[in-house]
């Protein structure tokens, strides 16, 4: 295997120099490779990972917005001598400055919809940069193919609009070369981003699913990084989810990003499922805002859809004031009532659905026919990557030749289909005289069509396009739920688009309703979109990533794992490796010390089958316990009678069992309870309780201990689990609200134990009864891996302040593993943890007995 250094050497000699801040003067932008990457390559980033660590050269923030394309419109000049740039009015990306500061500089890196010769790239990229902000990334014909029209629109797409590839043909199987292109794909615009970014000043926003990966390729290059993500497409259930073959890859590495955004909180919930089936990770809702801890890092979840740029529509209002076009359309369908579609080509937009349910309409409303026209809008399929085109076509064209036989007559036809693309300036005209918008669409993102359609009947002051300023304005929509414009859209009629008949009923009432509804179903709907426009919508992102990224610089961070397991864990500055140098140095100096060690998770490993400790850790345990200078106990959840039988080798080690409600002092054989009183009537209330959940909750069990009662679902499903858990919280809570009882939730499970039991407790009376003998610890070491050591933790950290301990005491707070904690030490399991202590076991000065070893 090469060493680092090395593989340094070999990017130096083929010029591949990272940018380590930002350069303000003209830059030429060198070519990116052109030849599709694979996996293993992620892993060479790490030899020229750039930390954090450099001052910033310019106190300004820049917003780095990385999509699939750049907000442009190319073409050749005519001369064919070179290219000739616009911006792109309608790209969303380009309104999404509209949000931030005034004085932020703004960036873009893409791909255009081009294909730019090698030989001109170099010249193209340089004025991009200069003349727009944009960095272009050239992808090469072959790896476009596999990248966008393969794994984008063959697996992605379909799998994120709920279509499973039950064959060859219906969805798209996983093709590995696919998802190596992708991959190669996200690292070129990755390139491209670490030649422009300042990683200190800079945030980045990432767009959409076809560069779900890229999170990872910059998160290896700077840990501290700002950066979000925003997917403009719904995200599927778990459920279908996890049938994609790479699915922990790209879950993996969207956790890379700081803020996560969807649309709606379905899709976000959907998110969260994944999370929490596939890592096991909980999501904490707290005012207001969500957030997943992985790896000590806080990955923001936000919910808000996308809103359009009120000044682009207004101004193409303007314009077409000019034109023939509305006055042609009210004359062409004078005294009609005209229903608009308009939609992708697209088989998750169902416009088929839409003709049936306009069908429907005719024959159950036959006082329609003759009068109602249904103008369906086809825009061009994105990409070559559309599934079933030909037959959905096919389809399409049957359903209006039908129709329009079986209802026109001369004058009137019931359908009208346009399949040519349609500038935003003519579906502005269409959306003047249209009753209604329908959108029928099965499964979508958001959906920014009515939207567009509510600001045009709001119509401009003056102005013939739209309604008149004193006329009232009106604007019904019959919107599938399925799409993610409809929980905000509360005066739209919602349906289910497979229902036909409903939604034949819905087209009818939005048509039929009266004129003061229309008009305050209006009133709401323009409310809601001129306010949650598309500034609206990336200044709170951006708010929310500032505020999610706000301790970026203060914690320590470091990355870790290898390929798409690659993760940045972030600990507080306080918060350490323990040093097996250290603790020992400390230890041998000690005169008087006090161990404490938790045992399931600490000195055992969690998911061990057998549950007894090795010869290894009673020698140590009985060498520690050996000594007259120390007082080692074992602080556990479990029973008496459990540990009495495991620990009955060690005669001088102490126990606490069931968190302390029952305690064995070193060399004793009578336990000593620390409850005030024996009463555990409170338990015929509990169990009955706990039995009605555990029936109804498969995979969950009860574990009834002398002093406590512990529901455990760790075999549960984890979403069902988790919810039943946390209502079994609240009914015990109320239940025993009278009781001298604590109800807690822990990993897995939830005990219900008396008030006066906890392992912070032990930890108070231990400290205390050393000092009370005069000998006062000047030496703690405490170890725990669950939320009932956190207890002993905050113990600990206040002991010195209540006198329990010295200011000269050496303290060793210790959690197993690297998450938040009241200690300041970590290790990271227990088998480093048995390290550890066999390092002072060897440095003890009694030597443990013969007899002692035998037992």
């Amino acid at each position: 295997m090469q060493s680092r250094s090395y593989t340094n050497l070999l990017e130096l000699a083929s010029g591949n120099f990272p940018v380590m801040g930002r350069e303000r003067e003209k830059r030429k932008m060198p070519r990116v490779m052109t030849v599709p990457g694979s996996i293993t390559e992620l892993d060479d980033d790490q030899a020229s990972s750039v930390a954090s660590d450099n001052p910033s050269s310019l106190a300004m923030d820049r917003m780095i917005i990385v999509a699939n394309q750049l907000p442009l419109k190319a073409k050749r000049r005519v001369d064919n001598k070179g290219w000739s740039f616009t911006w792109d009015d309608e790209s969303l990306y380009l309104r999404i400055k509209d949000g931030f500061p005034d004085e932020m500089e703004v960036l873009y890196v893409g791909s255009l919809n081009v294909d730019v010769d090698p030989i001109e790239q170099d010249d193209v990229a340089q004025v991009l940069l200069d003349r727009f902000g944009c960095v272009p990334t050239f992808l090469p014909p072959n790896l476009i193919e596999k990248f966008y029209d393969g794994f984008c629109k063959k697996q992605l797409w379909p799998l994120f609009h709920y279509m499973l590839p039950y064959s060859v043909d219906h969805g798209g199987r996983f093709d590995r070369s696919m998802w190596e292109a992708y991959v190669a794909a996200n690292k070129l615009f990755s390139q491209k981003v670490i030649e422009v970014i300042n990683p200190e000043d800079d945030f980045v926003w990432i767009h959409d699913y076809h560069l779900m990966v890229l999170p990872t390729f910059l998160r290896r290059r700077f840990n501290r990084l700002r950066m979000g993500f925003f997917l403009h497409s719904p995200f599927p259930s778990s459920e279908i989810y996890r049938t994609l073959p790479v699915r922990e890859e790209i879950l993996k590495a969207l956790l890379n990003s700081d803020l996560i955004g969807f649309h709606t909180f379905d899709y976000a919930r959907h998110f969260l499922s994944c999370c929490s089936r596939m890592f096991g990770l909980e999501y904490q809702s707290k005012r207001g805002y969500i957030g997943l801890d992985y790896y000590g890092r806080t990955v923001g979840i936000k919910i808000m859809p996308v809103g359009i740029h009120m000044g682009q529509i207004k101004s193409v209002m303007k314009l077409a004031d000019k034109e023939w076009r509305v006055g042609e359309l009210k004359q062409q369908f004078e005294g009609k009532t005209i229903l608009l579609g308009v939609d992708d080509m697209d088989v998750f937009k169902a416009i088929n659905l839409k003709l049936l349910a306009m069908e429907q309409l005719l024959k159950t409303h036959p006082s329609w026919q003759g009068r109602a026209v249904l103008v369906q809008i086809a825009n061009p399929a994105r990409g070559r990557g559309g599934i079933f085109m030909d037959e959905i076509q096919a389809e399409i064209q049957e359903s209006c030749k039908r129709i329009n036989d079986q209802f026109g007559k001369p004058g009137y036809q019931p359908i009208v289909y346009i399949d040519t693309p349609l500038g935003i300036n003519e579906r502005v005209a269409y959306y003047s005289i249209a009753e209604c918008v329908v959108v029928t669409a099965v499964r979508d993102g958001l959906n920014l069509i009515p939207y567009e359609y509510i600001v045009c009947r709001e119509g401009i002051s003056g102005s013939e396009t739209g309604t008149d300023s004193n006329e009232p304005k009106k604007s019904m929509l019959v919107v599938s739920e399925f799409i993610g414009c409809s929980p905000s859209l509360s005066g739209a009629i919602r349906v289910n688009p497979w229902n036909v008949e409903a939604t034949a009923e819905a087209m009818n009432e939005a048509i039929s309703m009266s004129e003061p509804e229309k008009q305050l179903r209006h009133e709401k709907h323009y409310r809601y979109v001129s306010i949650h426009n598309v500034g609206y919508w990336s200044r709170s992102f951006l708010q929310d990533m500032e505020r999610t990224c706000a301790d970026h610089f203060r914690k320590r961070c470091w990355g870790i794992g290898l390929g798409f397991g690659f993760r940045v864990v972030s600990l507080d500055p306080n918060f350490r490796k323990l040093s097996i140098d250290d603790i020992v140095s400390a230890y041998i100096k000690a005169k008087n010390r006090a161990i404490l060690l938790d045992y399931d998770g600490t000195v055992m490993p969690q998911n061990s089958i057998i549950k007894t400790p090795s010869r290894e850790v009673i020698s140590i345990l009985n060498t520690l316990s050996g000594d007259e200078n120390n007082k080692v106990f074992i602080v556990s959840g479990r029973g008496r009678e459990s540990l009495s039988k495991v620990f009955s080798p060690c005669r001088k080690l102490g126990i606490a069992a069931e968190h302390g409600y029952f305690m064995r002092w070193p060399g004793d054989v009578e336990w000593e309870t620390c409850g005030h009183s024996n009463d555990f009537g409170w338990m015929q209330m509990a169990e009955p309780v706990m039995k009605l959940y555990t029936e109804s909750t498969d995979g969950s069990s009860i574990e009834t201990k002398e002093s406590a009662l512990v529901w455990q679902y760790r075999d549960a499903d984890p979403g069902f689990g988790f919810a039943q858990a946390k209502e079994m919280l609240d009914h015990l809570e109320s239940v025993l609200a009278n009781e001298p009882v604590a109800v807690k939730s822990g990993q897995y499970i939830v005990e219900v134990k008396p008030q006066e039991a906890s392992k912070g407790l032990v930890a108070e009376k231990i400290f205390t009864s050393m000092a009370e003998k005069g000998k006062q610890a000047d030496f703690v070491l405490c170890i725990g891996d669950d939320r009932s050591d956190e207890d002993m933790f905050e113990i600990i950290g206040n002991a010195i302040s209540r006198n329990m301990l010295s200011v000269n005491t050496n303290v060793f707070a210790c959690t197993v593993g690297q998450k938040p904690s009241k200690a300041k030490y970590y290790l990271d399991d227990p088998t480093e943890v048995i390290l550890m202590l066999e390092n002072l076991a060897e440095a003890t000065d009694s030597p443990v007995t013969s007899e002692d070893e035998s037992e």
